[in-house]
């Protein structure tokens, strides 16, 4: 099965470091974050881990739930924890799957077999509260994830879902928005974007960043 955007993400049960997961129960009516690890006991994994857990206020904050997945077991899990919190000078606080028999893996094409047959990519989805995939990156084993553009594409989709907006290059919560070519009545310009814009080209449109909500 190949996920594309768009898609209704597949429910799962598996265990994790936090017992049996029902991933639709575990998102509940949050955002998530599902992102696989090749193996427990990997470097750049283990600093991903660690750094996703001190962002648990970020997450907080946007209503997201982070979840990670390896294809190791639980045991090993439990292991490789302590070595994130003691490593990486924090506490691991969302689940980690256990996909030693590569269920979910597959599910989710996070094995890509000219990078290795056995092994999980280095693959990261984010869900919306309707289960909708959002958002797909897949790097390669030996390339950690910058998790400032992780945060900044979260803060970019939440803004776009609520308004007429999309974010351009090198967008960061706070800076000018492009209004949405589609959108030309004059007296719904003026209401939804009361501090007025500025025509660059008739088709791209700036305006200073709407309120959230």
């Amino acid at each position: 099965m190949s996920l594309r955007l768009g898609d209704i993400t597949p429910n799962f049960e598996q265990d994790s470091s936090e017992g049996k997961i029902n991933f639709y129960d575990y998102l509940g009516d949050s955002w998530g974050i599902l992102f696989s690890h090749p193996a427990d006991y990997t470097p750049v994994c283990t600093t991903e881990l660690g750094y996703t857990a001190k962002l648990k206020d970020e997450f907080a904050q946007r209503g997201v739930k982070a979840i990670a997945l390896s294809v190791d077991d639980v045991e090993s899990h439990h292991g490789w924890i302590q070595d994130i919190n003691e490593t990486q000078n924090t506490t691991v606080n969302f689940p980690i799957i256990a996909d030693k028999d590569r269920k979910v893996s597959t599910l989710y094409d996070f094995i890509h077999p000219n990078a290795s047959e056995t092994l999980t990519v280095r693959s990261l989805v984010i869900i919306d509260p309707n289960k909708k995939v959002r958002l797909i990156i897949t790097y390669p084993a030996s390339t950690g994830r910058n998790f400032h553009e992780i945060l900044r594409v979260i803060d970019s989709l939440q803004l776009t879902d609520h308004h007429k907006v999309a974010t351009p290059a090198n967008w960061t919560h706070g800076d000018d928005v492009v209004i949405v070519p589609s959108l030309q009545d004059e007296a719904e310009l003026k209401q939804r974007f009361p501090k007025g814009y500025t025509a660059v080209k008739p088709y791209l449109r700036l305006t200073p960043q709407p309120n959230l909500k």
